[in-house]
């Protein structure tokens, strides 16, 4: 645990990405201590809120910056056109670059929900000297096969039309290659994997980040699905703490 205060407010921001988006933050918590700063990622279709009991929880000891993905809660939405992985990525990294603060060369822990796992992955095998550790909550790594990833891209079509979301956003959670299963073992940061028992969708995710990265620890909450970081938010904080105090000793 760090020495140093927690701050008495979480603190929202607005940060801009590399082409201009308007992208929305919360900071919470005490700077200067030993783990660095954890970035945390949303899922498709959600906002940063889904993190707040979590966050309320980990902040006591840790800096967690939580952020919305372009088109998502209160960051801004652009055009179709502007939701590919690039765009995310360069989001994600805007985040990482403000979660540092007055230490642009230190690395982040990234943790990621679903599609946020995802991404974290992707900013991983781009920038492995960014990346401290993962948490990686009810993730996956993508698809190999063609018709497994138009299946999913299928699914998200389909969603996005029952949902109140801006055009084109529905893009930056679609698949187009297996990009991150093709490099997932070059990852060589400390891992932590989060799963819901009965979310049976992403369990074969958690063996194959079991066999290809080093992973520290794979909890499955009892009783819980896709939305395990909100619904058993203390057990969830209770897990990362623990992962956090042993990959980083002194805390």
């Amino acid at each position: 645990m760090t020495d140093a205060p927690a701050d008495p407010m979480p603190v929202d921001g607005t940060l801009a990405a590399p082409d201009g988006v308007a992208i929305a933050t919360t900071t919470a918590g005490p700077t200067g201590g030993t783990v660095p700063p954890v970035v945390a990622t949303t899922g498709w279709a959600n906002d940063r809120s889904v993190w707040g009991p979590m966050v309320d929880d980990l902040a006591v000891d840790h800096r967690v910056a939580t952020w919305d993905l372009r088109g998502h809660g209160t960051s801004e939405a652009p055009p179709p056109g502007n939701y590919t992985r690039d765009h995310a990525l360069g989001d994600l990294a805007t985040v990482c670059d403000h979660a540092r603060g007055g230490d642009p060369a230190g690395p982040v822990v990234l943790m990621g929900h679903s599609f946020g796992g995802f991404l974290s992955l992707a900013h991983a095998i781009r920038r492995p000297d960014d990346v401290a550790a993962l948490v990686l909550v009810a993730a996956g790594p993508g698809f190999r096969k063609p018709e497994a990833r138009e299946q999913w891209n299928e699914s998200v079509r389909a969603a996005a039309t029952k949902m109140d979301q801006p055009p084109g956003v529905e893009e930056i959670s679609m698949h187009h290659d297996s990009f991150v299963l093709d490099h997932l073992a070059e990852i060589r940061c400390p891992v932590l994997v989060l799963l819901g028992e009965r979310d049976k969708r992403f369990a074969a995710s958690a063996s194959l980040f079991e066999r290809d990265l080093d992973v520290r620890a794979s909890v499955v909450v009892p009783d819980q699905g896709h939305m395990v970081h909100l619904k058993a938010a203390a057990a969830c904080a209770a897990e990362v703490r623990g992962f956090l105090t042993a990959a980083f000793p002194g805390t």
